[in-house]
């Protein structure tokens, strides 16, 4: 842990943007809602191109593999002086992780012993 001005810094009291960041967008996958990388950052109080770093983040395996769709969003929909040019808006949904069985090639020995005796 790193010390601050002789005091231990609390390794938990602290979150990492990341984690942040995709708690807000789970919560809001819930309720089927789109973020602008300005709306986040206003939720979040972090900057948008640090939210655009670490959705990039969240896509990768070692930080959940997220799934990061992103589309533009609809002209009606447009909000707050947003209208400069184009407008992403970005939803994160849990990737699904299919387990396939893998078979495993017998020997030619072992499926001889498995085969029925022929008398």
């Amino acid at each position: 842990m790193r010390t601050i001005r002789g005091r231990k810094a609390e390794g938990s009291a602290r979150r990492r943007q990341r984690d942040v960041l995709c708690d807000v967008m789970l919560s809001a996958r819930e309720c089927e809602t789109w973020l602008t990388l300005d709306e986040l950052a206003k939720l979040t109080h972090y900057p948008p191109a640090s939210i655009s770093a670490q959705l990039r983040h969240l896509r990768k395996p070692e930080y959940g593999a997220f799934v990061v769709e992103k589309r533009l969003r609809e002209a009606g929909r447009i909000l707050r002086g947003e209208d400069f040019g184009t407008v992403w808006e970005y939803q994160l949904t849990r990737r699904i992780r299919r387990s396939m069985g893998r078979r495993r090639r017998l020997r030619a020995s072992m499926r001889r012993a498995l085969q029925p005796a022929v008398c």
